[in-house]
């Protein structure tokens, strides 16, 4: 038997060929992208580059058209305190969509959980931190009601927690019997509960804790997110659970996790809300959960799950607060902002679907 026999019969010509001899040989031709393609892997692979490319934009804009008055420490810090509730809510909302799921409840809990501490506080006499732990407790546990319909029983996520949504909403107006707690009380009797009003001064810039909350909570979801392997799980159920499923990773329990850890957000936005208004209102924050879903979505995060940056949320969130402020400086009519803030949201999801076409 000849050597080229024993490897299966291989003519030396193939040899030859192999070696680059034969220019019969077919080969693989190179396919250069266009400008466009590369523009689009470029997105697809950095999720958060088109709202921070829309947020330097708007920047430039109305400092264009605004002057001075607009690009102050003190203005921009003063967006930053006008986003931060919606922006802590939003990484709760984040973290579901990421899983291909939606949480309409997000609101509501939010507003719960801040009553639940106050009432706590100065109907049963309960010390400040305890009422607090006990917001955070009924937040986990309103995530967790969600998480196991979800999960358990199979239902989808908007149903849900459209449920939810009415019941913890009527939960709420039920237990405070629509009771506000004013800011004077809370200052004499349990200033802890607005802790997060405080603030801290750089020069001119203002920056309360809540803001700097919100900072520190995105800066460790998107360590999370990206480099940890329950980060990793996320996506990938987002992404297909039943390839999670089959590569070893149990979808009903991180699915779980995921609604439980976003009632603990919308606990902290809670004891944040009571910061920023200075009271405990039973009928604020009524439209955090749709705030929240407009964040996301200009944030670039898909509403298919799997894909997505929770910085991108913060810039979405950052637009919406820049695009209010600037519209109130200039003077013009506030149905502007909603007409140009929702057609941000129809050209977000337009740019996602592109991206989505053809970088899958």
């Amino acid at each position: 038997m000849t050597e080229a026999s024993a490897r299966g019969g291989q003519p030396q010509e193939f040899e030859k060929a192999l070696a680059g001899g034969d220019a019969s040989v077919a080969q693989f031709e190179s396919h250069d992208r266009t400008m466009v393609e590369r523009l689009q892997h470029f997105l697809h692979s950095s999720p958060a580059a088109v709202p921070l490319i829309v947020l330097i934009a708007s920047l430039a804009i109305f400092a264009m058209l605004i002057g001075g008055r607009f690009f102050s420490a003190f203005s921009l810090t003063l967006i930053l305190q006008q986003v931060a509730i919606v922006g802590i809510v939003g990484a709760a909302q984040t973290l579901v969509i990421l899983t291909a799921g939606i949480d309409l409840s997000v609101g509501a809990i939010m507003v719960l959980t801040s009553v639940v501490m106050g009432q706590f506080t100065f109907r049963y006499g309960l010390p400040a931190p305890v009422a607090i732990l006990c917001g955070f407790g009924v937040g986990a546990a309103c995530g967790f009601l969600n998480g196991w319909l979800v999960s358990r029983v199979k239902l989808p996520p908007f149903i849900v927690t459209l449920g939810t949504w009415q019941v913890i909403l009527a939960a709420n107006f039920l237990y405070s019997a629509n009771e506000t707690i004013r800011a004077q009380d809370i200052e004499a009797n349990a200033p802890l509960l607005q802790w997060f009003g405080n603030s801290v001064r750089l020069g001119s810039a203002v920056f309360t804790y809540g803001v700097i909350a919100l900072v520190v909570l995105v800066l460790v979801l998107w360590y999370v997110l990206n480099h940890t392997a329950w980060g990793r799980h996320v996506y990938a159920v987002g992404d297909d659970p039943e390839a999670a499923e089959l590569s070893g990773v149990n979808v009903n329990r991180m699915l779980l996790s995921v609604y439980v850890l976003a009632g603990l957000i919308c606990a902290l936005a809670g004891w944040a809300l009571i910061g920023r208004l200075g009271s405990v209102s039973p009928t604020s924050g009524q439209f955090a959960n749709i705030e929240s879903i407009t964040a996301v979505v200009i944030g670039g995060i898909s509403l298919f799950g799997g894909r997505g940056s929770i910085l991108g949320m913060l810039f979405g969130a950052l637009i919406v607060g820049v695009f209010s402020l600037a519209l109130r400086l200039i003077g013009t009519d506030p149905q502007w902002t909603y007409l140009l803030i929702g057609v941000l949201i129809i050209a977000a999801v337009a740019v996602d679907q592109w991206i989505r076409k053809v970088a899958g």
